[in-house]
């Protein structure tokens, strides 16, 4: 559940109504080369009905790294660093392809560290394309998505909307936690995506054409 389950909904979602669509996650890791079904990148694939070929794996996440850890320091456990330069000009490069929808998947929370300078905050900016952050239903979920708005507000990005994913184990009834975050981030748009839904929930994002998937996790420390 999370960012790859709200991504690979809404690609199907879009395919399903006769778009063409273009998706991709640059930044992964905890991948694992030998397993990439299960990976996020096996699952965009999927839902983009693409063979997991090594071309293909390139193309959808060209920087992987196999520690499951913070992308600067998955990074730096196998001696490399991200260059964010090059990866903030793929994100240009591949918005200018042809496609009805392109999407963006990012990597854990918006103020995750993609290198010693940078965060995926900065990369959202530097592609100045709508983002749609996804948040849990966990308890903490409204502290981490007001913090994440108005870090995003701050730096003038454009919120497409928000969409609340349906995890496990919540302590909240999850109808009670979308109705008090709505009511508190108006106007944005709010969606959800419940466990085994799929995405006609979310044909309401297919108007945008680009989005960039950020989402907010619960700390685990």
């Amino acid at each position: 559940m999370g960012k790859t389950y709200v991504t690979t909904a809404l690609i199907r979602e879009a395919r399903a109504r006769g778009l063409k669509v273009a998706a991709v996650k640059p930044v992964i890791s905890g991948f694992d080369e030998e397993d990439v079904a299960a990976s996020d990148t096996g699952a965009i694939l999927s839902a983009l009905g693409v063979a997991a070929t090594p071309e293909n794996v390139e193309k959808i996440s060209a920087w992987r790294f196999s520690a499951p850890l913070a992308p600067n320091m998955a990074a730096r456990a196998e001696g490399r660093a991200i260059d964010c330069e090059a990866l903030f000009e793929q994100g240009r490069a591949f918005l200018r392809e042809e496609a009805d929808l392109h999407v963006i998947e990012g990597v854990g929370g918006v103020m995750v560290p993609l290198d010693d300078d940078n965060t995926v905050l900065d990369w959202i900016v530097a592609l100045q394309a709508p983002v749609l952050l996804v948040v849990g239903d966990y308890l903490g979920t409204l502290s981490h998505t007001l913090t994440a708005l108005e870090v995003l507000r701050a730096r003038g990005a454009e919120i497409a909307a928000l969409v609340l994913n349906e995890g496990e184990g919540a302590t909240v009834a999850f109808d009670e936690t979308l109705a008090e975050i709505a009511a508190r981030v108006a106007p944005i748009l709010v969606l959800s995506l419940r466990r085994g839904q799929d995405g006609a929930g979310l044909a309401p994002l297919l108007k945008h054409g680009n989005a960039v998937i950020a989402k907010e996790r619960e700390a685990k420390s």
